[in-house]
């Protein structure tokens, strides 16, 4: 259940779930740090040699550049950008990233994001050129592909786009497989049953973007469990936002769900 619905009102079966790479990047291309105004120009400072390095990784229209990072093909819902504003807040006038259908890019394309800089701040900011900075990498990967292979196709990017002679080091690795839930079984119809009953609309198959590689890991110890992933966030509900929340009826109605569903199962 860590999961969510379509909306407030629609429930929903999470069917897939993409998997996850992420790792921390060191970047480094000066034994010591110099006076930027006396050798700038001359070497190449580690944020140089690290936004240039990092900006490779995605396209012009901010999909994905790295070669070997696979996507799947499924049909997807309507799902429109005016429905992506409204549930991402993003700005007026800032455009939506990738291509293909908007949907399919969070369920089956791959993603990349830089999700932490060590760096000195702008305030303890001097006119120093950095020797070396760390970053954060994290990545998405689409279902169908194993997260080592992706981590291999990140690294390998990263080693060939390494401007200037950069040196990278690379520690923290954390790995997460993708997911997709076989929905032939008796759980999932079940599961779809009682949500419908609990919300009083038809439930629905749908994908989610983010990695619960716990799944993947629980259905290769127990390869005949039927796995069902449902949830009570809704798409306002701004998850690891520091305004996190849940709208109540909808975690009311996911409660009476559950229940209904442990009652069908007391009575298989």
């Amino acid at each position: 259940a860590d999961s969510g619905n379509w909306s407030v009102d629609v429930p929903a079966v999470t069917v897939g779930l993409r998997g996850a790479v992420a790792f921390n990047l060191r970047v480094t291309t000066l034994e010591h740090a110099s006076h930027s105004g006396m050798f700038g120009g001359a070497v190449p400072d580690a944020m140089l040699a690290a936004i240039r390095m990092l900006a490779s990784l995605w396209n012009e229209d901010g999909s994905v550049a790295v070669a070997g990072l696979t996507s799947r093909e499924a049909e997807t819902p309507p799902y429109d950008e005016a429905q992506l504003r409204a549930e991402t807040g993003l700005l007026e006038g800032a455009t939506p990233i990738g291509r293909g259908e908007i949907i399919s890019r969070v369920w089956n394309q791959p993603a990349i994001t830089v999700t932490g800089i060590d760096a000195p701040s702008i305030k303890d900011a001097s006119n120093t050129l950095i020797p070396s900075v760390r970053v954060r990498v994290s990545a998405r990967v689409a279902p169908g592909q194993r997260a080592e292979e992706a981590y291999e196709a990140l690294i390998g990017h990263l080693r060939a786009h390494a401007p200037f002679g950069a040196q990278l080091e690379v520690d923290g690795l954390d790995l997460g497989q993708p997911f997709l839930v076989d929905t032939s079984g008796w759980a999932v119809a079940d599961a779809k049953a009682v949500l419908e009953e609990a919300f009083g609309n038809p439930t629905v198959e749908m994908g989610v973007g983010g990695s619960i590689p716990f799944i993947a890991e629980l259905a290769e110890r127990f390869p005949n469990a039927q796995i069902l992933v449902t949830g009570v966030e809704d798409p306002d509900s701004r998850a690891h936002s520091p305004n996190e929340s849940l709208h109540l009826p909808s975690l009311q109605k996911a409660i009476l769900g559950e229940a209904l569903l442990l009652a069908r199962l007391a009575a298989r």
